[in-house]
């Protein structure tokens, strides 16, 4: 009884840390970091009763090594089969897990089996403020002179713990996830695969792809080298690099719904992003679906059109009933289209853009003269395949304003070959006498110099006079795209990538998974800002639609 009043102070002192610490910061907020624990708490901690270390390394992955007193968590590694409420509780309960603990999930650092493990508990009702992932997982754990053992683990007294609602607002089904994919602006799939599997060039299921809209970011982005996660700062830069909004709806999936959790962690419960789910079945569920759901190779195929969809779309008898919303403009000379052309296709020759690519008025005002209508998908047509014309069109057309661009890349020849009518001069004039013509859209508006895109189909402030205007969220690299090394490049790291290496001997895109793989060895990084430039324009211009099916995000082009 006559202990001193600063003694108290002490003992008080050393035990606020435990009594004062809030539920969401667990025992001890040293070294808890939102849903991360640092290697540190773990090792300061490990001995407690309530805390519960749950081993989710995947199977192929298991060290032979652990921590001491962890517990396998096999069960909830990811597959085919799910377990109920009653299956999940009494597995818990056997691992020792009682309401109140702080469960700390780890696996080999830098994987999925974690945050895979962390997603199953939610569904299995544990409230996310008691879950909490070893930030670098078993990689940092050894670096760090963490303990281990080579030996299995005690099992610990039967837990108490009661399951209970799954996490509302976690997990999507196939159809709200089919739904959305035809509305990409207010959602985002997103791949967390690698790149090979995205562009078709490795397969889980036997149709190699990804799901139409999605945006490639593999769970291997949101890793440092030493298996931590990277900072909040970071991923925010990544997104905003892709362009994944707050406000939009963020599904995530991959091949069967392990890697998917990695970005369905990091935006929900590192980034605070509030509408995040996770498709559990992923490519898996989407392939198995009976209606042979579609996947695509190219990040945007719908860039470029062939015969078949143009007949079709740009039919006459659709344009006739106003249900065509579809315009071809050839941009072969006017002698040549006097010959012969697609019916109804306006005629606008390949040198009224070379010769307005710094006058976007006059470009408007020519477009306007053509009859070209804006709120129209302009059709590129040329000579045939993907060239310094057709691509040039189809950026200046962007540029001015079209809500839609595309490129056909076949030839009027192969257009016949497959039956598609040719009109003539005087063909085109009956037509035009006996069809019913809709008013032509006012002249689409000079684009500002350097605005940003303002809605779907424009891409304002792509053409640059200096290269090294409107500095992107990542640094610069350039492309110097023509067959020779330009005559003039700017300061910086320049890549050397001909397009004629990315196009097929007819002049068409090489498939995706090819062209991956040239960019890929030519050191092309999927996080930068790419200036695309040569000596000709038109150079310039292939690689911008080339590097637009691809999906990448922010693309310019410099005008030496």
């Amino acid at each position: 009884m006559g202990l001193t009043k600063s003694f108290w102070w002490l003992v008080l002192a050393a035990l606020l840390p435990w009594a004062g610490a809030s539920r969401a910061a667990g025992p001890d907020a040293d070294g808890l970091r939102g849903r991360l624990a640092s290697v540190e708490w773990l090792q300061r901690h490990l001995s407690r009763d309530d805390v519960l270390v749950l081993d989710a390394s995947t199977p192929s992955a298991r060290p032979r090594q652990r921590i001491p007193g962890s517990q396998p968590a096999g069960l909830f590694t990811f597959g085919p089969r799910e377990v109920t409420a009653a299956q999940m509780e009494s597995r818990l309960r056997s691992l020792g897990a009682s309401p109140g603990m702080h469960i700390v999930i780890v696996d080999e650092g830098g994987s999925y089996g974690a945050t895979r493990l962390f997603w199953d508990l939610l569904q299995a009702g544990l409230p996310a403020d008691s879950l909490y992932i070893l930030d670098g997982g078993m990689a940092r754990w050894t670096a760090r002179g963490g303990a281990v053992t080579d030996q299995v683990s005690p099992a610990r007294p039967p837990g108490t713990l009661r399951v209970g609602v799954p996490a509302p607002d976690t997990r999507v089904r196939l159809p709200e996830f089919l739904a959305a994919t035809a509305d990409p602006h207010a959602n985002v799939l997103l791949e967390a695969l690698d790149p090979e599997y995205f562009y078709g060039g490795a397969s889980f299921f036997g149709r190699a792809g990804h799901v139409p809209h999605a945006t490639l970011m593999p769970s291997d982005d949101f890793f440092n080298e030493d298996k931590t996660f990277k900072s909040p700062a970071e991923m925010q830069r990544m997104l905003d690099h892709l362009g994944i909004r707050r406000e939009q709806q963020v599904l995530t999936y991959c091949g069967g719904g392990g890697a998917a959790a990695v970005p369905f962690f990091a935006l929900k419960y590192m980034l605070g992003y509030p509408k995040v789910k996770l498709f559990v079945e992923s490519q898996r569920g989407w392939l198995q679906d009976p209606r042979d759901l579609p996947v695509w190779t190219y990040g945007a195929p719908h860039l470029v059109r062939d015969t078949d969809w143009l007949k079709a779309w740009g039919s006459p008898m659709l344009k006739r009933f106003g249900l065509s919303q579809v315009t071809a403009v050839d941009v072969r000379p006017a002698e040549a289209f006097g010959l012969g052309h697609v019916p109804l296709a306006v005629n606008v020759p390949g040198d009224v853009f070379k010769a307005n690519l710094r006058r976007p008025e006059a470009l408007a005002a020519a477009l306007g003269q053509a009859g070209l209508d804006r709120s129209h998908e302009a059709v590129v047509l040329s000579e045939g395949g993907l060239n310094e014309s057709s691509a040039l069109a189809f950026l200046m057309l962007e540029q001015a304003g079209q809500q839609k661009v595309s490129i056909h890349l076949d030839s009027l020849d192969r257009w016949i070959d497959q039956g598609g009518d040719v009109a003539r001069p005087a063909a085109t004039t009956s037509a035009a006498r006996s069809a019913p013509s809709a008013p032509s859209a006012p002249a689409a508006p000079a684009a500002p110099p350097n605005a940003a895109t303002t809605r779907s189909g424009e891409r304002h402030g792509v053409l640059l006079s200096d290269p090294h205007q409107s500095a992107g969220l990542f640094p610069t690299v350039f492309i110097a795209s023509g067959a020779q090394a330009p005559t003039r490049a700017p300061a910086g790291r320049t890549i050397h990538l001909p397009y004629t290496q990315l196009l097929d001997a007819g002049g068409k895109p090489k498939a995706a998974k090819d062209l991956w793989t040239l960019l890929s060895k030519a050191g092309v990084p999927r996080y930068a800002r790419l200036v695309l430039f040569a000596d000709v324009p038109g150079a310039a211009a292939v690689n911008y639609v080339l590097f637009r099916m691809m999906g990448f995000a922010d693309i310019k082009v410099w005008l030496p």
